[in-house]
This record gives C-alpha cells, sequence and structure tokens, in this order.
C-alpha cells in the first residue's frame, strides 16, 4: 500500500506548509509528491498528469521556496496558454504570498491589454512574472523584464505552448535567458512531439507520468434526466429555473455551439455566458469575471475551453451533452463539491446516451439514479409513477405556468400499443 508522504517530508518550508493548511490543502497529491523534491533539487522536470491534480502547487511551491527574499529582481517566469489560466495561476501565487506576508512578490502580463501599466508593475521587479509567451518577449525586447536573472521558467499546458502558433514565441523567451536555469514542462497530456520540441532546451529531465486514481468527490450528488435532443436545452432551462443553482457551468461537447447555447439561455431571461477559444480574448476575460463575482450565475463551455479553470463555490455541474470518455465526466464534475461543501452534478441524456452514463457509473464506481422534473419537484423517478396518481389532474405549483407541468420521457422511451 502506497503511503502518502506530508508536505514537510518533502522538504516544503514549514511557513509554506502553514499557508496550505489556511486554504485547506493537507495532503500532497502524487504528482506533488513526486515533482517537489526534484525541483527544488533544481533539476529540470517534464511532468504529465490529470486535469484537476495539483500541478499548478507542484511547481509553485518549489518556486515559491527558492526565492531570494533579498534581492529585487525578476527570478522565476511562468508561460501559460491563455489568459485566464496566466490569471487562475497569479491569484494562487498571490493567495499564498498573502499568508507569507507579501514577501514574494508577482505579476501578470498578458496580451490585449494596456502595455503602460504592465511596465509600471514591472518597474517593482516582481519575484514571479506570469503570462503570454508573446507579451513576455515583448517586454524582455523592450528590457522590461530581466531574462539573465530568471532562475525557474515554466511551461504551463506544455503541449500547448509548444505547438506551430506559440512555439517560436516560447523558444525566443528561452533563448534570452542563461543557460544554468531551471526549466519545468507540466502539462495533462506530453505527446512524443511535445518531448522532441523541447529537447534542445532542457538539460537531463525527469521525466513524471502520473496516473491520479479516478475518484469522485463523495460530497456531490449525480443525477441523470432522460429526454429527446431537442428538448435538451428547455429541460436545462427549466432544471435552472426550479434549482436556482448560486453558480454552474454547463458542459457541451462542441465548441462552435457554446456562443449559441449561452445567447438561447439570455433569450430566455436567464444570465449566461459563455467562454469558447473562438471568442476574442478580452470577451473572454470579462465573462469570466462577470461568472467569478456572481454578475452571472451560469457559464457554458466545452473541456477545452474549460481547461486548468479553478473557480470557487461553484454548486451545479450541467452536462448538456455526456463526454465519450468517463475522465472528463470526472474532471467536470471535479469542478463542484470542493473542500467540503455539497455539489450537484446533473446529466441530459437521450436515450442513446444512456449507455455513456453506464460506462461513466463502472468507471468511477458511483450511481448516477435517473430523475424527473414535475411540477417544479426534481425527484428519483421510482417515485414518478406514484406522483403521477396523486397529482390531481392539470394541478400546477410554481406560479401556475403551463411548461412547469411533469416533463415528459423521450416519446420512443414509452411503450407503444400493442
Amino acid at each position: 500500500m502506497e503511503t502518502t508522504q506530508s508536505f514537510a517530508q518533502l522538504g516544503v518550508h514549514s511557513l509554506l506548509v502553514d499557508a496550505l493548511q489556511k486554504e485547506k490543502i493537507i495532503e500532497p497529491t502524487k504528482i506533488q509528491q513526486e515533482a517537489i523534491p526534484l525541483i527544488l533539487n533544481n533539476q529540470d522536470v517534464v511532468g504529465q498528469s490529470e486535469t484537476g491534480s495539483g500541478k499548478t502547487l507542484a511547481y509553485l511551491l518549489p518556486i515559491i521556496q527558492k526565492i531570494d527574499l533579498l534581492k529585487k529582481e525578476n527570478q522565476a517566469l511562468i508561460l501559460t496558454p491563455t489568459h485566464e489560466l496566466a490569471l487562475q495561476v497569479q491569484r494562487q501565487i498571490q493567495s499564498l504570498a498573502e499568508h507569507l506576508g507579501g514577501t514574494v512578490t508577482s505579476a501578470a502580463v498578458i496580451g490585449n491589454v494596456n502595455i503602460t501599466r504592465q511596465i509600471e508593475k514591472l518597474k517593482e521587479k516582481p519575484h514571479i512574472i506570469v503570462g503570454s509567451a508573446g507579451r513576455m518577449l515583448e517586454l524582455i525586447q523592450k528590457k522590461k523584464i530581466s531574462s539573465q536573472t530568471l532562475k525557474t521558467i515554466v511551461l504551463d499546458e506544455a503541449d500547448r505552448l509548444l505547438d506551430e502558433k506559440n512555439l517560436p514565441a516560447v523558444k525566443s523567451v528561452l533563448k534570452t535567458t542563461l543557460k544554468d536555469r531551471q526549466v519545468l514542462l507540466f502539462s495533462a497530456t506530453i505527446t512524443p512531439e511535445t518531448v522532441k520540441q523541447s529537447a534542445d532546451f532542457l538539460k537531463e529531465p525527469a521525466i513524471l507520468r502520473v496516473k491520479e486514481k479516478a475518484t469522485v468527490t463523495p460530497t456531490i450528488a449525480h443525477q441523470y434526466f432522460l429526454c429527446e435532443q431537442r428538448d435538451k436545452l428547455e429541460l436545462l432551462r427549466k432544471l435552472i429555473r426550479h434549482l436556482e443553482p448560486t453558480r454552474a457551468l454547463i458542459f457541451i461537447n462542441k465548441s462552435e455551439e457554446i456562443e449559441k447555447t449561452a445567447e438561447r439561455l439570455k433569450y430566455h431571461g436567464l444570465e449566461a455566458e459563455a467562454i469558447s477559444g473562438s471568442a476574442d480574448k478580452a470577451k473572454r476575460r470579462q465573462a469570466m469575471e462577470n461568472f467569478r463575482n456572481g454578475k452571472t450565475n451560469l457559464l457554458v463551455a466545452s473541456d477545452l475551453a474549460a481547461r486548468g479553470l479553478d473557480i470557487k463555490n461553484i454548486t451545479h455541474i450541467f452536462n448538456l451533452d455526456l463526454p465519450e470518455d468517463p475522465h472528463l465526466y470526472l474532471h467536470r464534475v471535479g469542478r463542484t463539491g470542493r473542500a467540503g461543501q455539497s455539489g450537484i452534478a446533473i446529466s441530459l441524456a437521450t436515450d442513446h446516451e444512456k449507455p455513456l452514463i453506464t460506462k461513466i457509473e463502472n468507471t468511477l464506481k458511483i450511481s448516477i439514479p435517473l430523475h424527473n422534473l414535475s411540477h417544479g419537484k426534481v425527484f428519483p423517478s421510482q417515485q414518478k409513477e406514484h406522483d403521477k396518481h396523486n397529482v390531481p389532474k392539470g394541478h400546477n405549483e410554481h406560479h401556475g405556468h403551463k411548461e412547469d407541468r411533469e416533463y415528459k420521457e423521450p416519446r420512443h422511451a414509452k411503450k407503444s400499443k400493442a
């Protein structure tokens, strides 16, 4: 049986251990256990582990620990492929720095944002800089970031940073740094192509491929509803109105449907935002901000668009489409029920998608019972017949809306007359 080492046993400083406890992080994940000692030992690391397995802290903790507080200079650079991920990493650094009395300083620099304000921030020589490779290169060339003092460079979501679009800027940034700097690559998928592209800037890296056991947080309740494909949005709308989620993520499989779905929900008076790769960056950032601060309570996304997304107090996850891969279901629902809070994961399935529900149940060893929505109430399906006979015909709760009557299961799911 594997024993979990504590953060202290991995070599993490007691002040950082205390800071983690304040964030309710007690035990290191598998990738953290493997990566932290190597990074503290200044080794180059290529780390692969699934989304939500704690990769950010796996590199942040040793980086923060190695910061020389006596030197007011740029010491670590974290490159990310998206603005959301950069801001998320920056928030995590700030949160830990706060518990450490604000001694470690950081800044986020991303494209499509006023460069003058970023230059102002960089005058203070923050220890850690997070951001996109293009903007980082621009600021190095303007001599606003001192790449010669950088000790560690991180490529977060390395597979995306080393694709055709980002590779030239990433390589140009690395070329400006000293040869003895440490380079760390982290991603959910490390392909042979990624390893090949990084070969000329890594020195004898430790390659870690960590498979976390697929476990679903026990504080999450799972439900699914049956309906026809064309009725999914209508059912989703009713569920949202009846359940009144504080903050909900709505997952769909096709990126091109994201904006359309959010628009349809808005048309029906619901506060919805969309995050898709095709939207311009300012729009994406605004959508994220509105969702984070509670201006909107619904966020529509695909698995790719939501990659690396970490927002607190999400109460509901809706799967408007079911993922083919049970592990994607795990990643989706893992965004609710955090830090001991309860969460609800609701999937809308057609008859054809029922085998996917079974596959998810068997792979993740969970139960996803069928539920129904009738007269403004959600209940497990075995109560359905009982309730049908006990509700007066035509009786309807919730302001007598006609649409609140029982949500019918697919026509082909009913018994045909002999």
